[in-house]
């Protein structure tokens, strides 16, 4: 059963600590091509909990992926807020934004994007060498406890080719959260997947989710009952749909 989604308004101040953890309003976002300018996001407003996984669906060209690289910081809005974990991403500096994202988000992508030649624990200890935020002594150990978390702690020594896509998926994951970012987007986590590999991914998004995080995973998939808290529906560039998932 799935039930409309209602909000209330916001300010336009600073987030405070007991609102979403995300917030997009009135994003817009235009890319120059030859004919003149094509609009990829036009006037969206969401808004993400701590502790929801958010399932944002719609067919190739809808404005997916483009609305995920906006909440991390990969691309800027042309028009619109974009809050995250207390941030106006729209307003932190280019230089600033790599910092902030290794901090703040956690990015699992379908293709794992896992560097071949570390070791699955050396590619979880790469973002808290980047950002410095777990000391030297500790990195390795809190690499194992987040493998051991996604279930293939077994596997810490080995190279990215040696496991499954599965595994190396659930390494991804593990990496997205070096860092306790309160935010994890994922982007078609299980499109290089089989079926039954999948469930065992969303699930382990939903425990995730249901354990504090705010996760917005972009996705094909449309049966995702059982898995995801809320489904929102781009099409042409908006959002046309936005629903609870009651179970």
């Amino acid at each position: 059963m799935t039930v409309t989604r209602h909000r209330t308004s916001r300010s336009s101040t600073s987030p405070r600590t007991d609102e979403p953890v995300i917030q997009v309003r009135g994003v817009a976002k235009t890319y120059p091509v030859p004919g003149g300018e094509f609009p990829a996001l036009g006037g969206v407003d969401i808004s993400v909990d701590a502790g929801e996984l958010t399932a944002v669906v719609g067919r190739s060209g809808s404005g997916k992926t483009t609305l995920l690289n906006l909440l991390a910081g990969i691309d800027r809005p042309t028009a619109g807020e974009i809050w995250v974990a207390g941030t106006a991403v729209h307003e932190v500096p280019e230089t600033k934004l790599a910092a902030w994202r290794g901090r703040a988000v956690g990015l699992v992508f379908q293709f794992f994007q896992l560097l071949p030649t570390l070791t699955v624990a050396e590619n979880v200890m790469l973002p808290m060498d980047f950002c410095g935020t777990v000391a030297a002594r500790r990195r390795r150990p809190l690499a194992l406890e987040l493998l051991d978390r996604v279930g293939i702690a077994e596997h810490a020594d080995k190279v990215p080719a040696e496991l499954s896509g599965g595994q190396q998926q659930r390494a991804a994951i593990a990496r997205a959260l070096a860092n306790d970012p309160p935010v994890l987007l994922a982007d078609e986590p299980t499109g290089n997947l089989d079926s039954a590999t999948a469930g065992s991914v969303l699930e382990l998004f939903r425990e995730l989710a249901h354990g504090g995080k705010a996760v917005v995973m972009v996705t094909h998939e449309r049966d995702l009952s059982g898995y995801a808290d809320r489904l929102v529906t781009l099409a042409d560039g908006r959002v046309v749909e936005d629903v609870v998932v009651s179970t």
